[in-house]
Parts: structure tokens; sequence; C-alpha cells
């Protein structure tokens, strides 16, 4: 365990400078090799169709988990709330798929911000 001294040392502008520096170098080498490797890959190849098979499934596991057990404000939320929201979102998105993102989006954004509102102001 470092001693508070330890990290007052470890924290001050150089060593904020020293991790943000750090932070640059190490995001824009992947991003470059991302750039690099781009034109190089088969977006036919069995790698590639799995791998977008397991990005798509960590994001519904995500977005699942957020749902059922969130934390923080949204953890105040009732569940058959929080489940009547992303349905009525999935119905709007599915109404006309490929057009309808962003009006689901905000459709399920608004919903859950008037519900606080109302709660706020009726509890």
């Amino acid at each position: 365990m470092l001693e508070p001294s330890e990290l007052s040392t470890m924290f001050n502008d150089a060593g904020m400078w020293a991790a943000l520096i750090a932070a640059c170098i190490g995001t824009y080498f992947w991003r470059g090799l991302g750039v690099y490797f781009s034109g190089k890959i088969n977006q036919d190849s069995e790698l590639f169709k799995w791998l977008s098979a397991v990005t798509y499934a960590m994001v519904a596991a995500l977005t699942v988990r957020i749902i059922l057990l969130p934390v923080g404000l949204l953890a105040t939320v009732p569940i058959y709330i929080r489940l009547g929201v992303s349905v009525v979102a999935l119905i709007i998105m599915y109404s006309k798929p490929g057009e309808r993102m962003i009006p689901a989006l905000l459709v399920g954004t608004f919903s859950l911000v008037l519900y606080g509102l109302a709660m706020n102001f009726l509890g």
C-alpha cells in the first residue's frame, strides 16, 4: 500500500503530464495499428465474423446488465419501469430498422428523465 506522501509525489504536476502523455501514446499506437490493418482485413473472413459476433454479444450482455442490475441513480428506478422503457424503445427501433435508432434512444432517455422528474415532484 502506498503512503500518502508517496501518492502526492506520484501525482504531482509532472506525474500527471507523464500519465497523460503515456495514455495518448498508448491510444494513438493502437489507433495507428487499426488504420494500418484496416485495409488488409477481409470482412468476409471467419475471424472477422467471429470478432463481430463477440462484439455484439458483449454489447448485448452489458445492455442487459445495465437494465437488470444497474448501479447508481438508475438503481432507484423500479425494474418494471426500466423494462417498459426498454420494450417501448425496441418497438420503435424495430418499426423501421435502420431509420429509428436515434428516435428509440431519445424516447428511452426522455422517458427515464420524465419518470425521474415526476418522482421528484410527486414523491
